[in-house]
C-alpha cells in the first residue's frame, strides 16, 4: 500500500473507536451512523492487512497491530494540528494558547487563572472554549486544545495519556440576596429546611457533596433550579430566586458581580479544579503560568 492510498478520515474513525471502546460510542461522538463507522473501519483494516480490534464482551479491544496503529495515528494528528497552527499563526503576531473550560468552573476563577497568560513575559493569543468535560478531553487528545480547566481530574484510561494538576481546593458557602440573607442566616443551617435552593446539575461532583451534606443535617430545602452552567446558576441567584453555592474565598467578587452575600458555610464541602494536559515532552509555556496562578489560589493569595 502506498502512503497516498491511506484514507486519513478512516484513520480518524479508527482513533475514535479506540478511544471510546465501541463503534456505537464513536459514532455518537463523531455524529455519524454506526454503519458508516463500521464499514470504513473494515476498509481501513483491509488496506492495512491487519485486524485492528478484537471483540471483548460488548466492547472492542485493540490488537497488537491496533495498538501500533493508534500510536502512529496520534502522532499523525499531532503533526497535522501543528501544521494547522503554524499556518494560522503566520497571520498573527502572538502564538495561540487554546484552553477548554467546563461549564461547572466558575467564570471568576477561570479569569483569575487565565488573565496571567496575557501579561508579560508571555505574549500569547488566548482562545477560550467552553464545553462538556468529555468533549473537551477529546479535543485535547486531538491536540486542538493545549489545556482543559475542569472541576474533576481526567479519568485513568490506558488510551488517554493525560495529566491532571490540582489547581485549587476551596471551601463552599451558600450565598444569597440581602432578603434571603435576613431570612436564613440567623438560624443556619436549620433555616434551610424550607429555603429555595439553586444547585449544580447532578453530573457535577459538587452536587453529590452538597446532597450528602444536606442528608447528614437532615435538611429538605426547596430545590427550585438545577444548572450545568455555574454562571447561569449565579445569575438566577442574583435575581433573589434562591440560595446558591459558591467558593467562600470569592465572597468579595460574588458580592460585586452578583450582589449576594454569604449566608453560611457548608462545613466539609469543598470544590476542586484541575488543569489537564497531554503528556508531551515539550509543553506550551503558558501551562506553567496557569499552574502557578492556581497555586496562588490554593495558598489563598
Amino acid at each position: 500500500m502506498r502512503p497516498d492510498d491511506l484514507n486519513y478520515r478512516h484513520l480518524l474513525y479508527f482513533w475514535a473507536v479506540a478511544k471510546e471502546g465501541s463503534i456505537t460510542r464513536a459514532a455518537e461522538r463523531l455524529g455519524l451512523s454506526v454503519q458508516t463507522i463500521s464499514t470504513q473501519l473494515g476498509q481501513l483494516e483491509r488496506q492495512l492487512g491487519q485486524a485492528l480490534f478484537a471483540p471483548q464482551g460488548r466492547s472492542l479491544k485493540l490488537t497488537e497491530a491496533g495498538r501500533t496503529a493508534l500510536a502512529h495515528a496520534e502522532q499523525i494528528f499531532q503533526i497535522g494540528e501543528r501544521l494547522r497552527q503554524a499556518l494560522s499563526e503566520g497571520t498573527h503576531t502572538r502564538p495561540r494558547f487554546a484552553v477548554g473550560v467546563t461549564d461547572a468552573v466558575p467564570k471568576l476563577f477561570a479569569f483569575r487563572l487565565l488573565e496571567s497568560v496575557l501579561r508579560p513575559p508571555l505574549a500569547v493569543r488566548l482562545e477560550c472554549i467552553e464545553g462538556e468535560f468529555e468533549h473537551l478531553l477529546g479535543e485535547l487528545a486531538l491536540n486542538r486544545l493545549d489545556l482543559v480547566v475542569a472541576d474533576r481530574s481526567a479519568p485513568q484510561r490506558a488510551n488517554l495519556k493525560l495529566h491532571s494538576h490540582l489547581l485549587c481546593n476551596v471551601g463552599i458557602s451558600l450565598f444569597g440576596s440581602t432578603e434571603l440573607h435576613k431570612r436564613c442566616a440567623g438560624n443556619f443551617p436549620h433555616s434551610l429546611a424550607a429555603a429555595p435552593l439553586l444547585l449544580p446539575a447532578r453530573s457535577n461532583p459538587l452536587r453529590g457533596a452538597i446532597d450528602a451534606w444536606l442528608e447528614t443535617h437532615e435538611l429538605r430545602p426547596d430545590i427550585v433550579g438545577e444548572f450545568t452552567d455555574s454562571a447561569l446558576l449565579k445569575t438566577f441567584g442574583r435575581a433573589g430566586l434562591g440560595l446558591f453555592p459558591a467558593p467562600a474565598s470569592m465572597r468579595e467578587d460574588i458580592a460585586a458581580q452578583f450582589g449576594a452575600v454569604p449566608v453560611g458555610p457548608l462545613q466539609g464541602v469543598s470544590e476542586s479544579w484541575y488543569a489537564i494536559a497531554t503528556q508531551r515532552r515539550v509543553q506550551h509555556p503558558a501551562i506553567a503560568i496557569v499552574q502557578a496562578a492556581g497555586g496562588k489560589q490554593l495558598a489563598g493569595d
